[in-house]
């Protein structure tokens, strides 16, 4: 057996018969399944699964394999896709200020502990620059307008335009939101569904919005936790993808929470991104399908 693999989705409306349909075009071409993973969400009637096969048993290239799975999907009239781990995934980070997000996926891009390629940072401050060229990757500044200013929002279109150009002209499989701490505009949140991933330091859906460890202080919760979901239009609302906590009690103040916080956001973002690089992640409406 080789290392490279070929990773088909699908989700679609659950009936009799779809594991054997897949399977038996899968040993109609002679490929190995090295991984298979399965579930019907009976409420919502949708049937989903992961399957994994050896390329080297597989007697054509990923294009063709595309080419003759497309039929199969449309008969069980299912979404799917299909990815060849032999082809290096691409990300961009979006950053602000905050390093420890950053720190930590550049940390395991540089061991090889995660599978991807990290094609530039985007930071709307200059500080993080020396550590980002540093591990080799290219460094962009796009300010953004001070709040008071009165020409913000232009600002804010002009700077986010500028965000979208930088990022589609690598046209990644991932668009970290690595503690950005800008709201992304609906016509991205739309242009990269699926795509773009936010770390939230809260165990959404609880204290969504800014401060959260701050709201969390003042509610007196015995658990803090933080939420690695897409970003859609609905701000903190879209699907989950990871989510941790840590515990606290009364003797911490809102700064030891940020600091506990800290080390489960940097957790729960790489464990996010490494399934939706791994194509284990299945977007159901609002949910998802996580095939661990």
């Amino acid at each position: 057996m080789s290392d490279r693999r070929y990773v088909i989705t699908l989700s679609c409306p659950d009936r009799t018969g779809i594991v054997a349909r897949i399977a038996s075009f899968l040993a109609d071409l002679g490929a190995s399944i090295t991984e298979a993973a399965y579930h019907a969400e009976a409420e919502a009637g949708v049937f989903s699964t992961r399957q994994v096969v050896d390329a080297a048993s597989v007697p054509c290239d990923v294009d063709e394999l595309r080419s003759l799975f497309a039929p199969v999907a449309a008969e069980l009239g299912g979404e799917h896709r299909i990815s060849d781990t032999g082809t290096r995934k691409r990300a961009v980070l979006l950053v602000t200020r905050d390093q420890h997000c950053l720190h930590d996926l550049l940390g395991r891009v540089w061991t090889g502990e995660l599978p991807v390629e990290i094609t530039r940072v985007i930071g709307n401050h200059a500080s993080l620059e020396p550590i980002v060229t540093a591990h080799g990757v290219p460094f962009h500044h796009v300010p953004f307008p001070a709040a008071g200013d009165p020409l913000r929002e232009q600002g804010k279109v002009t700077a986010f335009e500028e965000i979208r150009k930088l990022v589609d002209a690598d046209d990644p499989d991932a668009i970290v939101l690595a503690r950005f701490m800008q709201i992304l505009p609906a016509h991205l949140c739309e242009a990269w569904a699926g795509r773009a991933i936010n770390i939230h330091h809260s165990f959404l859906p609880s204290f969504a919005g800014a401060r959260p460890y701050h709201q969390a202080h003042r509610r007196g919760v015995k658990l803090i936790g933080a939420t690695c979901h897409y970003a859609t239009a609905d701000l903190d609302a879209g699907p989950i993808i990871e989510q941790d906590v840590t515990r606290v009690d009364h003797a911490d103040t809102a700064a030891d929470m940020v600091r506990r916080g800290r080390d489960i956001e940097r957790l729960v973002l790489a464990r996010g991104l490494r399934w939706h690089l791994e194509d284990r992640v299945l977007v159901q409406g609002n949910r998802t399908v996580v095939f661990h």
